[in-house]
């Protein structure tokens, strides 16, 4: 089954934690994966960023909605208990517990107001909605579409400017990889080749102990066919080469992908739209616009000796 979101999530990680035991998170991730009958698929799908499951994550959330509503509290570090309130909601049978239902409870009203940042003193509201995302996910995927649109602002700029700036590019992109060792060396590799297939060559490393050899295709919207992967295989055959790269601002199609040369040769493709992402991963051609931190609490730092 599909990964339940946070709200669904509370009522049974409730009930988990009425046997008036004390119970780490990690004990209710594992218990509510039985109940939800996830798969190991499902419990290692990762939130948009890939630093954290997605399913521990919410699970996350639901325990810290609950305790806001006070009915869940933490009993010592890292762990937490359900509270006579907890109990009472419990005995009432609720269908589902949602953030709709914790409005009820002024603990959690008190959650969602936070001071002004004008210093006025007055309250506003915090976006903590009946959205089954959790503030995380909504954080994430607003970035990931930031992140989208600037992939698209990127590949169009490269498209409309000349095939030697776009050599210029990749170049600047595998230097800051960690390829060629000096943006003057690599800058004098690649482009000089030009023939069989191979645009330019460069060093897989400072040291020069082996070398990668690049072919790079700036196209508009034609798709990079097998027929493309295979005379770029044949040409580091003739050069005795063993390692290529194939970048290209189009796509490569399926069959393209799928080519998998019969001898030790290695192929990497990079698609426009990794490009793009190598490049906002390695700040080429880009600048940081706004910084946000998202910070936890150090239960460290509050442990007594």
């Amino acid at each position: 089954m599909a990964i339940p979101d946070y709200q669904t999530i509370m009522l049974p990680l409730l009930k988990f934690a009425s046997d008036g035991k004390e119970h780490k998170t990690r004990e209710a991730v594992e218990a509510l994966a039985t109940y939800f009958n996830l798969s190991q698929e499902d419990l290692t799908e990762l939130l948009p960023s890939g630093t954290q499951p997605t399913f521990s994550n919410r699970v996350g959330w639901a325990t810290t909605y609950l305790k806001k509503a006070g009915l869940l509290e933490s009993s010592k570090k890292s762990y937490f208990n359900v509270t006579e309130r907890g109990r009472k909601v419990l005995a009432q049978n609720p269908p589902s517990i949602n953030v709709k239902f914790l409005n009820q409870f002024p603990e959690f009203i008190d959650f969602k107001l936070a001071t002004n940042s004008n210093g006025s003193g007055s309250a506003q509201q915090l976006p903590i909605t009946e959205s089954t995302a959790t503030p995380e996910e909504i954080l994430e995927n607003a970035y990931q579409g930031i992140r989208q649109e600037l992939v698209e602002e990127i590949l169009t700029k490269i498209k409309a400017l000349t095939p030697a700036f776009f050599e210029k590019l990749v170049v600047q992109l595998l230097v800051k990889m960690g390829y060629g060792g000096s943006f003057r060396e690599a800058g004098k590799a690649l482009g000089k080749s030009g023939d069989g297939g191979i645009d330019g060559i460069i060093k897989e490393d400072i040291l020069g102990l082996d070398v990668i050899y690049i072919q790079a295709k700036r196209w508009d919207n034609n798709p990079v066919g097998r027929p493309d992967i295979q005379s770029f295989v044949g040409a580091l055959a003739g050069q005795g080469a063993k390692k290529g790269v194939f970048i290209t601002t189009s796509r490569f199609s399926t069959d393209a992908i799928a080519y998998t040369p019969r001898n030790e040769t290695k192929i990497v493709l990079i698609d426009g739209q990794q490009l793009a992402q190598y490049m906002i991963d390695y700040n080429l051609g880009v600048s940081v616009s706004k910084s946000y931190e998202v910070k936890k609490l150090d239960l460290d730092f509050f442990e007594e000796e």
